[in-house]
């Protein structure tokens, strides 16, 4: 049964993060609305391309403009089914919105399926939703996880982890097992 899923994005965003997630979820007939706050349908945000160069850390480069299709002034959080975090810089300062707080702590209080991925952990962690949680977040992530009473997963940059409503990643290399596993907690069968 299709499902009408929730995405917060921000500008700077992770462009696979916000791109590849809500384009699969469509192609498996889920109805996906990606909101930012301040913006409406038909507006854009930029994004950031984050990639592993062998640094320290991921190199950051500018991305896409991707196209919002729900204005964030009408998001009702009980009409969603499942929300989705994408990860990047927008997790940062989405987190200090009370709005996007709120909207966040209702997939919890109420058991939605949310997936988070790589920095999405940042607004998690700012919303106070991962105490006794098991998550995964790009790996500099992980004192937020932590501080905020979670267990911070150090699993492959490859692979995803489920706990309870929750499914979170490293990172955009483990879109496979991410967006599979929470295909698996909405319920959705593909069939080959």
């Amino acid at each position: 049964m299709s499902k009408k899923i929730l995405m917060i994005c921000g500008d700077y965003c992770e462009d696979y993060e916000t791109m590849v997630p809500f384009q699969a979820l469509q192609a498996v007939g889920h109805e996906v609305h990606a909101v930012c706050p301040g913006k409406r349908a038909g507006e854009t945000i930029a994004t950031a391309i984050h990639d592993f160069e062998g640094d320290q850390t991921y190199s950051e480069k500018r991305g896409h403009n991707f196209t919002l299709n729900a204005s964030f002034a009408d998001v009702r959080a009980e009409q969603y089914d499942a929300l989705v975090i994408p990860g990047g810089r927008g997790p940062e300062y989405l987190r200090m919105n009370d709005q996007v707080v709120d909207l966040v702590r209702h997939f919890f209080v109420t058991d939605k399926p949310v997936a988070a991925i790589c920095h999405g952990a940042q607004l998690l962690a700012g919303a106070r939703v991962l105490e006794g949680k098991r998550c995964s977040a790009y790996p500099a992530c992980r004192a937020e996880v932590e501080l905020a009473g979670g267990t911070y997963a150090d699993i492959p940059v490859d692979q995803a982890v489920t706990d309870g409503n929750l499914v979170s990643a490293p990172a955009w290399p483990a879109h496979p097992a991410w967006i599979a596993q929470f295909l698996s907690v909405l319920g959705t069968r593909i069939n080959h």
